[in-house]
């Protein structure tokens, strides 16, 4: 990962930090996750001498697929059995007990992460449906997360060797984005990008800002939002970062893939997410911002349109736990 390169110069864990150990939540049983899970489990890169994992799920899915697809599981690995399902549901179907099922993982992954149990947690995907059927109004990881750890200020960043990607807001409609682009959310994002790489890669980041209209604007032309997004630069800049924008956003990402700029901070979910993922569907890491904790997850969802299959590319997952062992060192 060239950008959020796993830095060979870093010391290597101590003696003590041996003992490190990775947990995975399963993420939903109809989705991808258990396979990915195992796939990446198998991968040289991963289970390097040292390495240890606690997958956090359904002993009895996990045990499914792994028979289906004919991985073991290595002698690193260990789950955690909930044992919260029913096993007579479909692969690549909404269930709401599944929704259920993966949130739990999720809460107990937090629990033994706060409790220092776990060095860092890798998410596999949810399906939003089925947790909102559940009963768990949330529109994904980030917002869970930040809840079950006490804090206000989260930010998605999603890496890999081309570019970082993160963004102001997510999952939400187009038309709400507008409004919620106030001085102090692009700051805080900004911020919080900043802070990432100051705490594990020892640098500021170089960061270029899109803006939210067609060629940003063109000094009001298109639109005002820019102009609170200068601010918010303004602001970055007066405190030492280094930072450039509001960029109009084709420009700013051909730069970013040039490597003139590191980080490339997205005012919405589908203008980040559409140029990372043409160039990173299958290795890019989803880092969450802000938490107390190590978060990381592969950077795609639960693909039921091929759930059950076993021909889902582990890709990301591979990558998300090399990133979350890279961190938690």
């Amino acid at each position: 990962m060239p950008t959020l390169r796993l830095d060979k110069s870093r010391q290597a864990p101590s003696a003590k930090r041996q003992a490190q150990v990775i947990g995975i939540t399963m993420g939903d049983a109809a989705g991808i996750g258990p396979e990915v899970i195992l796939k990446a489990l198998d991968d040289k890169e991963v289970k390097k001498p040292g390495a240890r994992f606690l997958i956090i799920g359904d002993k009895k899915v996990m045990e499914n697929n792994s028979h289906k697809l004919n991985i073991p599981l290595p002698k690193q690995a260990n789950i955690l059995d909930l044992s919260n399902i029913n096993h007579k549901f479909r692969a690549g179907r909404v269930d709401r007990e599944l929704g259920r099922a993966a949130v739990e993982y999720i809460e107990k992954g937090v629990q033994l992460a706060q409790k220092k149990k776990i060095d860092a947690l890798v998410t596999a995907p949810v399906n939003k449906e089925a947790m909102n059927l559940a009963g768990y109004d949330y529109s994904g990881h980030t917002q869970l997360l930040a809840e079950l750890t006490g804090v206000k200020d989260v930010a998605m960043m999603f890496g890999s060797s081309f570019f970082n990607v993160v963004l102001v807001t997510t999952h939400l409609p187009l038309r709400e984005v507008s409004s919620l682009l106030t001085k102090q959310r692009v700051y805080k994002t900004i911020k919080l990008s900043n802070d990432f790489f100051k705490k594990y890669f020892k640098k500021k980041a170089r960061i270029g800002v899109a803006g939210f209209n067609p060629h940003a604007g063109e000094k009001g032309l298109f639109g005002r939002e820019e102009k609170e997004i200068e601010k918010a630069v303004k602001k970055a800049r007066q405190e030492g970062m280094k930072i450039e924008g509001p960029l109009p956003a084709d420009v700013l990402f051909h730069q970013a893939y040039s490597k003139k700029y590191e980080v490339v901070i997205a005012m919405y979910h589908d203008q980040g997410l559409i140029p990372f993922k043409m160039l990173a569907f299958d290795k890019g890491v989803n880092i969450t911002l802000g938490l107390p904790i190590i978060r990381t997850s592969p950077d795609h969802g639960t693909a039921f349109d091929i759930a059950g299959k076993g021909i889902a590319n582990p890709g990301s997952m591979v990558e998300a736990i090399k990133m979350a062992e890279f961190l938690s060192q």
